[in-house]
């Protein structure tokens, strides 16, 4: 494969998390939190704070301050009708993290948001 999607779905990034970064609204909860991982890995703040409600979202996110992570892997462990719970794997400065959450989603005029993270 040449251009691996970052969310680790066997299918090419354009395929997958590329073509909701482009503009098309993803389908599910689970699709959304995906799309965001990748736009974690890739740098991509517009989309984050884009994806996330308005009621939670933070001004700005910082994803160019040092040290940047280096996202390893996502493995989604359950996906319901607005949550989905994932560990996430990274690095800072050597270092290696887990981030393990369940997001909550919201779906308003068909379009999904992050919501929040447990």
């Amino acid at each position: 494969m040449r251009n691996p999607c970052p969310c680790g779905n066997p299918i090419e990034y354009a395929a997958c998390c590329g073509k909701h970064h482009s503009g098309i609204n993803a389908p599910d909860p689970e699709a959304l939190m995906r799309s965001r991982y990748s736009a974690y890995a890739l740098g991509l703040e517009a989309y984050l704070l884009q994806t996330w409600h308005p009621s939670t979202r933070p001004a700005k996110l910082g994803l160019d301050a040092e040290p940047r992570p280096k996202w390893l892997g996502l493995e989604v462990k359950a996906a319901g009708r607005d949550s989905v719970e994932f560990v996430a794997r990274y690095k800072i400065g050597g270092k290696a993290h887990r981030l393990h959450e369940t997001s909550c989603f919201l779906c308003e005029e068909g379009v999904w948001r992050y919501l929040d993270g447990k």
